[in-house]
């Protein structure tokens, strides 16, 4: 690749780059290799904790996706903070509240039509911390009507990448969906009564954001850059609480005034994070670097 460069500048989009390139700007999304090496496959998290450190020293310019982010990459690597820049990701325009009926044939498509729903959209890998909500189920769910289940969407996360998530056992009332196509997403997080997403470490974030510009309530967690994205709101709890994640359940569900406010605000805070936004801040950002 630094072959093909001709002096130009290479921009390196997702934690990754050549090291021998110094005409470079690089987007770190998250460390977790560095911080968290026990929730990723050693082999991995080896080769991240190896070229991350050298990578954001060797780069012109480091665009961080949350201020977490870019705290996070300097403390740890002791790169200097005016190198990186805070760049925040997107909601896609699609993300928006969807009708009854494509709420319905998306249910449909999901077999989860006879039946409402509290939504969390994950990866099945360690750091998204399914155990604990899953516990956290197990200590509500018999409180609440009949007919509120809780939908896990998302693959196991690929064995290169990720260690195993290993449940202790599936509560009552869970439907595990799989892989959900981009397409149904939006609908999907439409039709939730809510959604929760109490991971431990995210450098972002996506999924509260979308749940958010979807019109739907949001529980996540008050760590990382999760607190930063959704402001206030949204609903926050100490992810490795599960009382704490459950008493979040329990007000969702029952606590009438909140399900009709986080809606509005989540509405208004979506609309702050857009892909043109975006890509127009990184532009001027690659414009600055190419002339350094």
């Amino acid at each position: 690749m630094p072959t093909r460069l001709r002096g130009n500048l290479l921009f390196s989009p997702s934690n990754t780059g050549p090291l021998i390139e110094e005409r470079q700007v690089v987007t770190i999304h998250d460390i977790t290799p560095l911080e968290h090496p026990e929730w990723l496959n050693p082999r991995f998290a080896k080769w991240y904790q190896f070229l991350i450190p050298r990578l954001v020293h060797k780069a012109r310019r480091i665009i961080a996706v949350s201020n977490f982010t870019k705290s996070r990459i300097c403390e740890v690597t002791s790169v200097q903070p005016d190198k990186a820049v805070v760049i925040y990701n997107g909601a896609d325009e699609r993300f928006r509240p969807k009708s009854s009926e494509e709420i319905a044939r998306t249910k449909d498509t999901f077999g989860i039509s006879n039946f409402r729903y509290i939504l969390t959209v994950a990866t099945i890998e360690p750091r998204k911390n399914l155990q604990r909500l899953l516990e956290a189920w197990d200590v509500w769910h018999v409180n609440l009507p009949q007919d509120i289940w809780l939908v896990i969407a998302g693959a196991k996360g690929k064995d290169l990448v990720f260690r195993d998530a290993v449940f202790n056992r599936l509560p009552p009332k869970i439907c595990m969906i799989g892989h959900v196509p981009d397409e149904h997403l939006p609908a999907l997080y439409s039709g939730a009564l809510a959604f929760i997403y109490v991971s431990l470490y995210e450098g972002f974030g996506l999924p509260p954001l979308e749940a958010m510009a979807c019109g739907t309530p949001v529980l996540t967690s008050n760590v990382t850059s999760l607190p930063e994205v959704v402001g206030d709101a949204a609903l926050t709890v100490n992810p490795y609480d599960i009382d704490a994640i459950a008493e979040g359940i329990k007000r969702l569900i029952e606590d009438d005034n909140l399900r009709k406010e986080l809606p509005q605000k989540g509405l208004a805070r979506a609309k702050l994070f857009s892909w043109e936004r975006t890509a127009e801040v990184t532009w001027s950002v690659l414009k600055e670097a190419a002339n350094l």
